[in-house]
């Protein structure tokens, strides 16, 4: 049981983690803090927040456990408002999408305090985002990743393991540079894909009456595109190497599709179909390829 959280970020995922932190009885007190007061004036009407700060600082304030759920650009400002109160004894996780710009901002903001830094990327969201969304069981059932450093102390790793395991998640860790070339592939690149593929529909002359035509394939795989446009701006900017790199290898597989059809190979399309048919069909989120 913890005394109090400091939640910086009263948002979704902030929300959604007091809330749960709440309904496992983890801990006693909420203290929030919003850049926007009438986002932490609806977090404390809604109950997600017990007490309103009026700024980071002050979130922090008598918190043994902090929770940074803030745009990734964000983090570096966040965590030096906070330094001068961060303890040894204290837990600091972030909800980040990217890891090794926000490892190197809590080193260049924390410096000597890093080790009470846990960087976390809680596998799960919504399309929608706001504190009005936030849910209890966002993380249930859903994929942790922990990215620790050298510097990391033993038992903020094991607080942080601990605490989303309670919450129900599967909780898995990696370094901050695999993190990022994975999810560039498996996040990151698709969620380009369903932004592109809007645009590419809506600029041209008769894109809104094809719309009008999709069906629930076309509702499916463009589902992500409605997702907050500000923070995924963030994503893609801080993990952009390796996210361009997941972008050619892309494009060369659709040349590759596109070259047997213009030549009318029907058995290599219908291969190349196939492998990935086959591939989506065995998949299970969570689980490697044998």
């Amino acid at each position: 049981m913890f005394e109090q959280l400091g939640l910086i970020g009263c948002g979704l995922m902030g929300g959604s983690f007091a809330l749960a932190m709440k309904k496992a009885g983890l801990v006693k007190r909420v203290v929030g803090y919003s850049k926007s007061p009438s986002t932490t004036d609806r977090a404390r009407q809604l109950g997600v927040i017990d007490v309103e700060a009026p700024s980071a600082l002050l979130a922090v304030a008598g918190a043994d456990i902090v929770l940074v759920a803030v745009p990734v650009a964000a983090t570096e400002a966040t965590l030096k408002a906070i330094k001068h109160l961060v303890t040894p004894q204290m837990l600091i996780m972030d909800v980040g999408s990217t890891k090794a710009d926000v490892v190197q901002a809590a080193r260049r903001a924390l410096r000597d305090q890093v080790g009470s830094f846990v960087p976390a990327h809680p596998i799960t969201g919504r399309e929608v985002s706001g504190v009005e969304h936030a849910e209890a069981d966002l993380y249930s059932g859903r994929q942790v990743i922990l990215t620790p450093t050298e510097r990391t102390f033993t038992a903020q790793l094991q607080k942080a393991q601990d605490i989303w395991t309670a919450l129900g998640s599967r909780v898995t860790s990696m370094s901050p540079e695999s993190h990022d070339a994975a999810f560039a592939a498996v996040s990151h690149l698709p969620h380009v894909l369903a932004f592109a593929m809007m645009n590419s529909i809506t600029g041209q002359d008769t894109g809104d009456d094809f719309l009008s035509l999709a069906g629930p394939g076309f509702r499916d795989f463009t589902r992500i595109a409605a997702s907050d446009p500000k923070v995924w701006r963030d994503i893609l900017l801080s993990n952009r190497d390796e996210l361009i790199a997941q972008s050619k290898l892309f494009q060369q597989a659709l040349h590759t599709i596109e070259q047997a059809m213009q030549k009318g190979d029907a058995q290599a399309l219908e291969d190349m179909l196939t492998l990935a048919s086959e591939t989506r069909a065995h998949w299970r989120m969570g689980a490697k390829r044998k």
